[in-house]
């Protein structure tokens, strides 16, 4: 006010907040301390029950935010070890993979050591070269096989860019129908394939890559074309392999029995794969096998899109590669034993629902699989039937094709 006199303004009557605040004898601080303060002396006293109930409030909230603390605290530290010990035993993994097992292939691939350590995952740094070993090369195809093809390939999109007769086209080898299943459809797919990561997408740094592995395969076999479905599967092998070495893989993984059968679209030997499923089926989760029976819920509805794409579509891409380790390792058998171990996961959810809900469940997976819980689900499915294997089983059903063709093995009788 001195100020004020001095400088010759008058000074401001104080607002009716300011008032108020002092009127107060305390601040208080938040809510909690709201709680402890005596209330202000224009009020009525807190009643002693009052005040001591309202301390015993206050601290049973410490204790809790001190728990609530701790616990957080210990849940950091638990996840600080448990990420020390998993890189920790990848990097032991590694050192076994590359001093021991990959030096000593032929001898070592098969024995127990290595299918125990294959169980729990390839690290990332060798999963390419034990895939390339895994699935073999019996097409002998070489990396100069690959330039020629990519070679046509680019000839073919450059033809069709410029508008080349349909007689030129059919020189080349290729069929009108080849053309619009096979070149066309590329193009659509990679701008679908892993859409989440960006990078197959135009102008991502694997697009030309993805394009020139399907390209190259289109003119290899252009008896099979471009199938929807291969995009992931060569989309996943460029992850872990070198261009020319994924092509190689992906000629020999597609030319395998089942791969051809289902991107050949052979309807007969799809019909057999799926009775040889239902047999495993029924004989490890019959409880949900009857309730797919009851609602009409065909393998085909799930299983095809499964199969297409090695259920890299289907799962995270992490763990659809943890599949791909033991696919590589046990062949077509886990592909299904996998399905099953699906099912098995999800059996007291799905035995709740009914067609539609399943059929949309099994298309769209949870994103969250628990990585350690769904294989120990696969682990459990028993990949035998009355004393007979996997492969004993769909050969007997392929030699009988009129029960085949009911889709009722005559196995089960």
């Amino acid at each position: 006010m001195e100020y004020e006199d001095k400088a010759g303004r008058p000074s401001k009557p104080p607002s009716p907040k300011q008032n108020v605040r002092k009127n107060l004898d305390f601040e208080p601080l938040s809510t909690t301390a709201l709680i402890l303060e005596d209330r202000p002396a224009n009020l009525p006293a807190k009643p002693a029950e009052e005040a001591q109930k309202h301390r015993q409030q206050y601290e049973e909230m410490v204790v809790q935010a001190k728990k609530r603390e701790l616990k957080e605290a210990q849940r950091r530290k638990k996840q600080l070890e448990e990420r020390c010990r998993l890189e920790e035993s990848i990097g032991n993994a590694v050192l076994t993979w590359n001093n021991e097992i990959l030096p000593n292939w032929e001898t070592m691939w098969c024995s127990r050591k290595v299918r125990d350590l294959w169980w729990q995952g390839i690290p990332p740094s060798v999963r390419g070269k034990v895939w390339s070993l895994a699935i073999g090369n019996e097409l002998n195809i070489t990396h100069e096989l690959f330039d020629i093809c990519l070679a046509r390939a680019k000839e073919r999109w450059r033809s069709f860019s410029t508008g080349g007769s349909e007689a030129e086209t059919e020189d080349a080898g290729f069929s009108a129908a080849d053309r619009e299943a096979s070149l066309e459809l590329i193009k659509l797919d990679i701008s679908r394939t892993f859409p989440s990561l960006c990078i197959f997408q135009q102008g991502g740094p694997y697009h030309d890559m993805l394009h020139s592995i399907l390209g190259a395969y289109t003119c290899y076999r252009p008896d099979v074309g471009y199938v929807q479905g291969m995009s992931f599967i060569a989309a996943v092998l460029i992850l872990n392999l070198d261009t020319p070495d994924a092509f190689i893989a992906f000629s020999n993984l597609l030319n395998k029995p089942c791969q051809m059968a289902f991107f050949r679209v052979d309807h007969g030997l799809m019909l057999t794969y799926f009775a040889a499923f239902e047999v495993f089926f029924e004989e490890n989760l019959p409880k949900l096998f009857a309730h797919f029976k009851k609602n009409n819920l065909t393998p085909d509805i799930y299983l095809i899109d499964w199969i297409f794409t090695l259920y890299s579509k289907s799962l995270p891409l992490d763990l659809a590669c943890r599949v791909w380790d033991v696919f590589c390792r046990d062949g077509e058998e886990f592909l299904f034993r996998t399905a099953l171990g699906l099912l098995r996961l999800f059996q007291d959810v799905l035995t709740r629902m009914d067609f539609i809900h399943v059929a949309q469940f099994l298309t769209r997976l949870p994103e969250d699989l628990p990585a350690e819980e769904f294989f120990a689900s696969i682990a459990s499915i028993q990949m035998q039937s009355r004393n007979k294997k996997w492969a004993q089983v769909l050969t007997a059903l392929q030699k009988d094709s009129r029960e085949m063709e009911k889709g009722s093995p005559s196995l089960r009788h």
